[in-house]
């Protein structure tokens, strides 16, 4: 088998993997599902004690048929004119939309949450899936793309403050204390918060979205 065939491979593996909670993860939040950001404190058979972003101490469920996922950086020279991409972003006073971070989703995840909606990564903050449909150098500030999705198109700008990233296939095992991580839990009807599926940061990245 050839490289690019493994590559591609591995990218499909990922997209099945995440597809379900991504597209749950990118729309309007609902009282049965919560975003969980944070590190990991200890993972005890199927209970992972998460450190949420905000200093609470939170218990998730995680089945052993739970998949996770890596997220890794990328460099912004990989997304091209046509890539599928997810953009936080926030305004600025004169109306500009800054890019937060950029994710790219593997090929078969095309179409994923695409729209824009409100985000809560930050206050004020939005979250924009669709294809770049144009990129230009935006001087010694960085680049705007211009995300177009179904009925409405957005442009943002990426600055070298903005973090980009894909998704990289992961296991169980690299579940660790102190690993960062972003979960969608599902709240049980007795109380129990739920995890399907996990994402964690790489080389002690954040999940940035």
């Amino acid at each position: 088998m050839n490289f690019s065939r493994l590559v591609s491979l591995r990218a499909i593996a990922v997209a099945a993997l995440l597809l379900p909670s991504y597209a749950l993860a990118q729309q309007s939040p609902v009282s049965s599902t919560t975003r969980v950001r944070g590190t990991v404190e200890n993972l005890d058979g199927e209970t992972l004690h998460v450190k949420s972003r905000e200093g609470a101490d939170v218990t998730l469920h995680m089945a052993q048929t739970a998949s996770v996922a890596g997220v890794a950086k990328m460099s912004l020279a990989d997304v091209k004119v046509g890539s599928y991409i997810g953009v936080t972003s926030l305004p600025d006073a004169d109306g500009t939309q800054k890019a937060v971070e950029v994710h790219v989703f593997p090929e078969a995840m095309r179409g994923t949450g695409d729209g824009t909606r409100p985000w809560d990564l930050k206050p004020n903050s939005s979250m924009t899936n669709g294809a770049v449909d144009d990129r230009t150098v935006a001087g010694n500030d960085g680049h705007t793309l211009t995300v177009k999705y179904k009925g409405g198109e957005r442009k943002v700008l990426v600055t070298p403050e903005t973090t980009v990233v894909t998704y990289v296939p992961a296991a169980r095992s690299d579940i660790k204390a102190g690993t960062p991580v972003f979960a969608i839990a599902t709240k049980q009807p007795d109380g129990t918060l739920d995890v399907a599926r996990l994402s964690i940061g790489r080389d002690g990245l954040a999940p940035p979205m």
